[in-house]
């Protein structure tokens, strides 16, 4: 594998420039080949959390990315093979292929004879996409207080503007409180779309999704439950708002309201919080949004903590793309730094370095909250946050039971006959009855949604 077979393999120009970019080190938490078979593999980081798979056979030039790109190969595809060419040693050789991998070889039809070299076409230069870009020029005393100028009133403009949303938003829930819960819940849909709507117009972007999510979330409950919950989904925006004006500047609120840090800034971050750890993925929480986004959320559990701490990789991508391959699946155990986003309970998190693979076994024995309150963990997770939804959790050991309406719920094996949490959707019937020692789930104050459980068979994928 050389430079020039990159640049013939390429579709355009453009890709050479992107791979370029890509191949810096640090975009790569994980980077490896085969000792003996003619395989390099490894995961780049995108823009999101979840890092893209991306695998390439040096002998026949077949490639595999998880990534959403139409081009072939992706840019990902060409920074791993230039890598593979100009730095072998950033490689680590190990002698067995990832599930992914084999998966993928398991596929694949490989070609009856070893590939020939694409032809060079015009247009591309390898050598052009390897250039340095040239350095901007010196900008002047004015021109940068220009800039810095206009970048402040651009900020103020923002908040302006979004503390008129809130007031808009005020307005319409008192409306919605005015002409009855019961009639809110039957028109949600056509009102948190209008409000939604008009609160994108003044820059409450993030805030816009959440209301226009708010009716799912109420026809998953029963009928009954249906006005309760609104009026907590309600009192949760309420909160956002009061919480934002006492603080625009507080970085989880902007998130919440406007719009969310970039992954650069993140990393660069010197108060963001960082964990160095053994992680096992739990489950997925995949949602298609009525904006057009599908929202990919990976929930992983810290093996080495005293007490249960969570972490959760999310990503957003067009539902129009298709379904996209995760870069993990349930049960992966993997050691790996992470990068907590700001918060009063840090849990979104980017990977920031892979460091291989976790050798497998049962969950660590948690120490138990003094009060035996499953839920503990939720009250304490309100607290700090009040306006935050879904809480990860460990329940202790229990069971699956159904009750006379096919209801699914959770019950404590100490205490059969007290405290039950209703499961959200419906479970294995396998799952019955069945001994589970720890369960991984997500509680938003009415449903469970299962994750994992650990049990007398081994693990049990729930999500």
């Amino acid at each position: 594998m050389d430079l020039k077979t990159i640049e013939a393999l390429a579709p355009d120009q453009a890709s050479l420039g992107a791979a370029a970019k890509l191949t810096k080190r640090s975009n790569w938490p994980r980077l490896e080949a085969h000792e003996q078979l003619p395989l390099i593999w490894g995961e780049c980081q995108g823009s999101g959390s979840n890092p893209y798979r991306v695998a390439f056979d040096t002998s026949d030039h077949g490639y595999k990315c998880t990534c959403p790109s139409r081009k072939f190969p992706c840019k990902h595809i060409l920074a791993l093979m230039w890598i593979g060419a100009t730095a072998p040693d950033s490689f680590a050789r190990v002698d067995q292929t990832p599930e992914w991998v084999n998966d993928w070889l398991g596929r694949r039809r490989k070609p009856g004879q070893p590939p020939t070299a694409p032809a060079r076409a015009e247009g591309k230069s390898i050598d052009e996409a390897a250039r340095p870009e040239q350095s901007a020029p010196v900008e002047d005393a004015a021109a940068a207080e220009r800039r810095e100028a206009a970048q402040r009133k651009r900020a103020e403009d923002t908040r302006t503007a979004v503390s008129a949303a809130l007031d808009e938003l005020d307005q319409w829930i008192a409306d919605q409180l005015r002409l009855g819960l019961a009639g809110f819940v039957d028109a949600s849909s056509e009102r948190c779309r209008r409000i939604a709507a008009r609160l994108v117009d003044l820059k409450a972007t993030a805030l816009a999704g959440r209301v226009d999510e708010l009716p799912a979330r109420l026809m998953a409950l029963r009928s009954e439950e249906r006005p309760d919950a609104a009026i907590r989904e309600l009192g949760k925006l309420v909160l956002i708002a009061k919480a934002w004006r006492a603080a625009p500047e507080d970085a989880e609120l902007k998130r919440l309201v406007s719009t969310s840090e970039t992954r650069e800034q993140i990393l660069a971050d010197p108060n963001a919080v960082q964990v160095e750890s053994d992680w096992e993925v739990l489950g997925e929480k995949i949602e298609t949004r009525r904006d057009g986004l599908v929202s990919h959320a990976t929930w992983l559990l810290d093996l080495k903590s005293p007490t249960p701490r969570f972490a959760v990789l999310l990503d957003f991508f067009p539902a129009s793309a298709g379904r996209r391959s995760g870069a993990f699946a349930p049960g992966d155990r993997f050691k790996a730094r992470l990068v907590f986003y700001p918060s009063r309970n840090p849990l979104r998190a980017l990977i920031a370095e892979r460091l291989g693979d976790a050798a497998p076994g049962a969950w660590p024995t948690f120490a138990e909250d003094a009060t035996g309150d499953p839920l503990a963990a939720y009250a304490a997770f309100q607290d700090g946050a009040p306006w935050l939804s879904d809480c990860p959790i460990i329940l202790p050991a229990g069971a699956i039971a159904l009750d006379e309406k096919d209801g699914v719920w959770w019950q404590p094996a100490s205490d059969p006959h007290g405290i039950a949490l209703p499961v959200a959707g419906s479970v294995s019937q396998t799952l019955l009855g069945f001994d589970l020692a720890a369960t991984a789930a997500l509680w938003n104050g009415a449903r469970l949604e299962l994750l994992a459980s650990q049990s007398s068979i081994g693990r049990l994928d729930l999500s």
